[in-house]
């Protein structure tokens, strides 16, 4: 027999003003894992969501590796300013005169040097989608064999009852009277 869902469940969270109670615990949440084809769903609160007894995390590589793109990019963002810092201490070591012309020039350098740290850094952002938003909580779950054999029980109870239903309110469903003399 197939199964009706697959055990793939995708997190998403809902306004606080939708929330329901946790599945398990009947706490507030504001988190939903919903299968793909959205067959079925269920609210869980956060803290379910890291116990291995109830759910693992899958691991998607997509995900991983934009992760690992963006820890790179603080890290060339990070680069960048020390090297700006640096530059200014040395600046700050090397002042000689107190003359207007040397300031100018320095205030100059110093505003030049400043746009362009501030350049690097938006191009850096820019290059990579500073548009997502990237979560240390995994976006697909995988059920515990307990609990998802729960949910397919559930499914197959409401389409077993929703079938009944129906076969109720067929007139063919129910036996003909008699029609022949009582004997």
């Amino acid at each position: 027999m197939s199964l009706p869902f697959p055990n793939t469940y995708h997190l998403r969270t809902v306004a606080e003003a939708s929330s329901k109670a946790c599945y398990v615990c009947l706490k507030p949440s504001v988190k939903v894992l919903i299968t793909p084809d959205n067959k079925d769903f269920f609210y869980v609160c956060p803290s379910h969501l890291t116990d291995r007894g109830f759910a693992s995390p899958i691991i998607d590589a997509e995900s991983e590796a934009a992760k690992k793109k963006k820890e790179a990019l603080e890290k060339e963002i990070e680069k960048i300013k020390q090297e700006y810092e640096e530059k200014q201490r040395k600046k700050g070591k090397k002042k000689t005169k107190d003359d207007d012309k040397d300031k100018k020039k320095n205030e100059e350098e110093d505003d030049k040097a400043e746009k362009e740290r501030d350049d690097k850094i938006k191009a850096l952002q820019s290059g990579a989608n500073a548009g997502d938003k990237s979560e240390d909580i995994p976006r697909l779950y995988a059920l515990q064999k307990s609990f998802y054999q729960m949910r397919i029980d559930r499914i197959r109870n409401m389409e077993a009852a929703k079938r009944s239903q129906q076969r109720i309110k067929d007139p063919s469903f129910f036996p003909a009277t008699p029609k022949g003399d009582i004997a």
